[in-house]
């Protein structure tokens, strides 16, 4: 049983499927050359024993007042192969040669005035239909165009050398197959199939251990197709193993958030109660700080709900509402922690009721990460600027710096969690949560342009 198994399997496999179909096709491509082959074998077969009669007729002429012997003739219709040899010229008809009894014809052929199909037609016909007839050949004569000669043999002798010459054909025909079947199922094997074969076998290692360096694919640097599908392997390849890396580090990340949160919920509450004994104090400054303190420490606790909840970090679905956007970015400048002693503009640049519909604590959440990168970005002096607009069927809020811009390195994995800081240590978290929850909004998060001169993000909120 295991035998046979392994034997079907060969015989499904890409390299015997190439071999059968490689001889198929040569077979296909003889056996088009061997039917006009025979074809003209055949012609040639009567055009010789047409010579032969037009030499024995001009020795018959040559011979004084055309008197021969029985036995001369007979000879000579013997070495033609044929039963009569008329001659037939402008004006005259002469039987040079003849056996006593006269046979009756099949069959006439005329081997001047035939085309290409034609003569096909006649071979197969002789080849596989007819047996021991007597057929009359008409051929002209080279340099008398006026004279011919008819000839009379018998079909069997120009049939068994046929089949003669089409054996030879078939075996020959056979064996070119083979050879090319071998020749070219060897260079396809070495190109083709034994290079799939080592991408199959890679792809067969990297679904079992997709972690192990080893199981990639080394490219073998070819500049064909198949070195094109090596090298897009090796780089998916790659790509899937970084992502799972990402996957595992944020599985991790998520286990201990949770554990923080639980016990930061408990911190900030405690944070809470002070705040709002802090409220009760008639000290203006504190009067006007503590709202701030207390809406920062109800966004954390709700945060460090939110993830208890789910067990995971993963965001909640948007609760959208229609709200104005003026009084939510002030709430971010207000957010934003503005280094000490720095020379940061905040320009604003919203229509009047300027309204979106969103969830307004995650737009919060993105739009204090974007305005805290671009206060990394400057530092200690520079520009921020947010406007919006309103273009066919988005909203279109965009925040700009007049920063250093974004490294080139950085923009290629700049969404990734973990790989698209553009700072030294940072996790490349902020930026990815910003799309994470603009996405959730059927919205996109793109950086519209970025250069030496600053860097602009835009958001696109459906209208």
């Amino acid at each position: 049983m295991g035998n046979l198994q392994k034997i079907s399997k060969i015989f499904r496999s890409l390299s015997a499927q190439l071999l059968v179909l490689t001889i198929l096709f040569v077979m296909l491509a003889e056996i088009l050359i061997f039917v006009p082959s025979v074809a003209f074998f055949r012609l040639n077969y009567l055009e010789k024993k047409s010579e032969f009669a037009h030499l024995a007729s001009l020795a018959l002429l040559a011979s004084p007042d055309n008197m021969v012997s029985k036995e001369l003739k007979a000879e000579l219709l013997f070495r033609v192969g044929a039963r009569s040899v008329v001659l037939r010229g402008a004006n005259s008809t002469m039987l040079m040669l003849s056996e006593e009894m006269p046979t009756a014809v099949d069959a006439s052929y005329d081997i001047s005035k035939k085309g290409p199909l034609k003569l096909i037609e006649e071979a197969l016909e002789a080849l596989f239909l007819n047996e021991g007839r007597i057929i009359r050949i008409v051929s002209p004569i080279e340099n008398e165009p006026n004279s011919s000669l008819e000839i009379v043999l018998d079909e069997q002798p120009l049939i068994t050398a046929m089949h003669e010459y089409a054996a030879n054909i078939f075996w020959l025909s056979l064996a070119i197959s083979l050879l090319t079947a071998v020749l070219v199922f060897l260079t396809l094997h070495w190109l083709m199939v034994r290079p799939m074969g080592r991408m199959s076998a890679s792809m067969i290692a990297f679904r079992r251990s997709p972690e192990d360096p080893a199981a990639a694919i080394e490219p073998s640097g070819r500049a064909d197709e198949i070195g094109m599908a090596e090298k897009e392997l090796e780089i998916m390849q790659t790509r899937l193993r970084f992502a799972l890396k990402q996957k595992q580090h944020l599985a991790a990340l998520g286990t201990a958030v949770t554990k923080i949160s639980h016990d930061l919920r408990n911190i900030l509450s405690t944070s809470h109660i002070v705040s709002d004994g802090l409220a009760q104090l008639d000290d203006p400054r504190v009067q006007k700080i503590v709202p701030r303190l207390v809406a920062s420490i109800d966004r954390a606790i709700g945060l460090c709900t939110e993830t208890l909840r789910y067990g995971k970090a993963e965001e909640r679905q948007p609760e959208k509402e229609e709200f104005e956007l003026a009084p939510l970015l002030k709430e971010v400048k207000a957010s934003v922690a503005f280094p000490e002693n720095s020379r940061i503009n905040w320009n604003e640049d919203i229509p009047k009721n300027f309204s979106v519909t969103a969830d307004r604590e995650q737009l919060y959440r993105a739009l204090l990460n974007l305005c805290r990168n671009a206060v990394e970005a400057l530092k200690t002096s520079g520009t921020i600027s947010l406007t919006a607009t309103t273009n066919g069927s988005s909203h279109l809020i965009r925040v700009e710096d007049d920063g250093p811009g974004i490294p080139k390195q950085a923009m290629d994995h700049l969404f990734e969690p973990f790989a698209g800081s553009a700072k030294a240590g940072g996790t490349g978290l902020g930026l990815s949560i910003s799309r994470e929850l603009i996405m959730a909004h059927s919205g996109k998060l793109d950086v519209e342009k970025t250069s030496q001169n600053g860097t602009v993000f835009v958001i696109r909120l459906p209208v």
